[in-house]
């Protein structure tokens, strides 16, 4: 089944599992898998992943400093799941000699910097398991003589399209992330980007000066909030236009009852409800995590834009209830397009930059199965049925498992693309490969005494 050229793998090196994709879900992945096989406890698993980045790394272009994590540094990779686990983001301080200086600090927030390293800490214990710098381009199916699909080929090339290599596996798991939501008719370029470039763009923007002297931030949420008050900050002598559809940025519901919804045990409870329970539970808790912001950010930057009212230099500039319709490069810039929800006027702002902070969607795991995508099971509105262990539900000739790693809030809730449920998620799919490599080794057991009788 090899093509020409590829690197194939021997039956004897074939993976329990490949993930495809490195990001913080795969990583705990890893790790739960790395905490079985170190208890010596049968069957050990044989586990390998493809990333498409050349090293480790987590939303880099909104590293912003000062800027704090939004969970619970007990929403590690590993806490919830087994505290005792050699990769806890205490034992991480530990190393580090940090532990009692952030006890000190009286905070359960980190820093996204600080925490980023703590991920690098743990995806440096895996730099042998871990093929980075590869795009897997193909999944194909290997169809046993009784027609069964008990192992896949994953094709994954080189950045320049070279060096093309398989890897065979029993099942795999998809963690490809999140990609830009973008506008309607809105490319990035130049002068448009997405925040998740921020911090690459930002530079390159005050390298090449500042035109116009505004920067135009289009969105309501926590990302967009932050790089507003970063490029005010950054740019004193430019205008910091902030677009919003909404009236003004709305707080993030972080109370201790709401937050339950974060809790390993409300995946089980919504797991088990009707689709229309889903449905309004996702409605009623959009405000915990979409399109909200952090108080006190909130009360800061009105608190700036106060005083330059009093001042009379106002650069940080509100334009509430307002849409970006078009972003039309130009010679010096970027030409936003902008219209009033509430009284239809239209207006064009030349800016240096408009950055879109319209967050993010999931890419469909389909585009990337191939055949297997025609085996995979649907709902009644064409989404795909996922097991409560991750896995998505196949027909009865498919044996791969498919586990997803995001792209699940339809049947697994609000936490599906969130930090909050990773360790307790990783050790479900852990446990899920360990029943069914058991259940592979009774059945070939089986397979071999019938045939000696």
């Amino acid at each position: 089944m090899s093509l020409e050229n590829e690197a194939g793998r021997p039956d004897a090196e074939v993976d329990d599992l490949v993930g495809i994709g490195f990001g913080p879900a795969n990583l705990a992945l890893a790790i739960a898998v790395d905490d079985h096989n170190r208890t010596g406890a049968e069957p050990p698993l044989r586990v390998g992943f493809l990333e498409r980045q050349e090293r480790f790394g987590w939303h880099r272009g909104m590293l912003l400093d000062g800027a704090t994590m939004q969970v619970s540094f007990l929403k590690d990779l590993v806490t919830q799941r087994d505290p005792r686990s050699r990769f806890t983001f205490l034992t991480y301080l530990q190393e580090q000699g940090r532990l009692a200086d952030f006890i000190n600090l009286k905070t359960f927030y980190p820093t996204r910097l600080e925490f980023h390293a703590y991920f690098e800490w743990c995806a440096a214990e895996f730099a042998d398991r871990v093929d980075y710098a590869r795009t897997v381009t193909g999944i194909r199916p290997l169809t046993g003589p009784d027609g069964r699909i008990e192992q896949v080929e994953v094709v994954s090339e080189a950045p320049d399209g070279g060096d093309r290599q398989v890897r065979r596996a029993r099942n795999i798991a998809v963690g490809t992330g999140l990609t830009p939501r973008l506008p309607a008719g809105v490319e990035t370029g130049e002068s448009v980007w997405h925040t998740r470039d921020l911090l690459f763009r930002a530079p390159e923007l005050a390298r090449r000066g500042l035109r116009h002297r505004r920067i135009a931030v289009v969105g309501a949420g926590q990302s967009a909030a932050e790089a507003v008050e970063h490029l005010h900050r950054t740019f004193p002598g430019a205008e910091i236009c902030a677009v919003l559809t909404r009236y003004g940025y709305s707080p993030a519901d972080d109370s201790p009852f709401a937050n339950r919804i974060f809790d390993p045990s409300a995946v089980d409870e919504f797991y088990a409800a009707s689709e229309e329970s889903r449905r309004t539970l996702l409605a009623q808790h959009a405000n915990t995590n979409y399109s909200v912001v952090d108080g006190e950010l909130i009360e800061a930057l009105y608190r700036t834009a106060y005083q330059e009212k009093v001042a009379g230099q106002e650069r940080l500039r509100v334009l509430n209830t307002t849409r970006l319709t078009g972003a039309e490069p130009t010679a010096d810039g970027v030409r936003a397009q902008l219209r009033s929800l509430t009284t239809g006027r239209e207006q064009a702002l030349d800016c240096d930059a408009v950055v879109l902070a319209t967050g993010y969607t999931h890419v469909d795991p389909r585009e990337l199965l191939g055949e297997l995508a025609a085996d995979c099971r649907t709902d009644e509105q064409g989404r795909l049925r996922v097991d409560r262990d991750h896995r998505v539900l196949t027909a009865d000739r498919l044996d791969v498992g498919i586990y997803l790693q995001g792209g699940t809030e339809h049947t697994h809730g609000i936490t599906s693309s969130l930090l909050s449920t990773l360790a307790v998620r990783s050790g479900e799919i852990r446990d899920s490969l360990l029943l069914r490599r058991s259940g592979r080794d009774l059945r070939a057991r089986s397979a071999t005494a019938t045939a000696i009788a």
